[in-house]
């Protein structure tokens, strides 16, 4: 047992080093959230009130899509230098790396996000008050666009011409959770009630997600 939780310390070491080294595509993804929130209060004009009804959609739009941008590397990284074989090799079967990655994508990826909303809702003129459902619709709401993630990036792998596949079907799974997620933030009766639908959803894609990504890495990893 001990040797197997030493197994999993090194892995995240070596997820923390490879982020740290690829700091620039954390830093790059920051970005372009920030420039895409210019753009859109740019666009709509110096409105405050505007701004604020559009804000939450707005941010989580642009959430969504900062997100999808690191979806080409999740596994193709590992899948191209046969570091998912070495890991499996180690004793980790498919389904348990599929669960470390998303661990890792959410940390390495989404953290980065959380601790950036509340600037964001500053520039948007989001009320303060809403920062903190913001904050709790995105915590649950960002693990599970990881979760997604995780599926689409590795069904990536058996698809080599259309890599904007994944991001298309991370984008359509996605709908539920940006509804449910902008409803709690809206919302003041039914709060309790939406954060229970939300992580009622994180269940479902959080149990699917080791077999369907580790079906489609077996077979990514034969057909290699």
């Amino acid at each position: 047992m001990f040797i197997f939780l030493k197994k999993i310390f090194y892995f995240f070491y070596r997820e923390f080093k490879v982020n740290i080294s690829g700091f620039h595509d954390i830093l790059t993804n920051i970005t372009f959230f920030f420039i895409s929130i210019f753009i859109f209060i740019f666009s709509i004009g110096p409105q405050d009130k505007i701004l604020s009804v559009m804000g939450v959609s707005i941010l989580w739009t642009l959430l969504l899509l900062s997100s999808t941008l690191s979806l080409t590397k999740f596994y193709r990284d590992d899948f191209d230098t046969g570091n998912l074989i070495i890991l499996h090799l180690n004793g980790f079967s498919f389904e348990f790396i599929a669960i470390l990655k998303t661990i890792s994508h959410f940390i390495y990826v989404q953290v980065p996000f959380i601790i950036s909303i509340p600037i964001a809702c500053v520039l948007i003129n989001i009320p303060m008050e809403k920062v903190y459902s913001l904050l709790i619709s995105f915590a649950i709401g960002s693990f599970i666009l990881s979760c997604l993630g995780s599926i689409s990036s590795s069904m990536n792998l058996l698809n080599k011409r259309n890599y904007l596949l994944g991001s298309v079907i991370v984008m359509i799974l996605s709908i539920p959770v940006i509804i449910f997620s902008v409803g709690i933030i809206n919302t003041e009766e039914n709060f309790i009630s939406l954060i229970n639908v939300l992580f009622g959803i994180l269940l479902i894609i959080f149990a699917i997600n080791p077999w369907a990504t580790g079906a489609c890495l077996k077979i990514a990893l034969q057909n290699n």
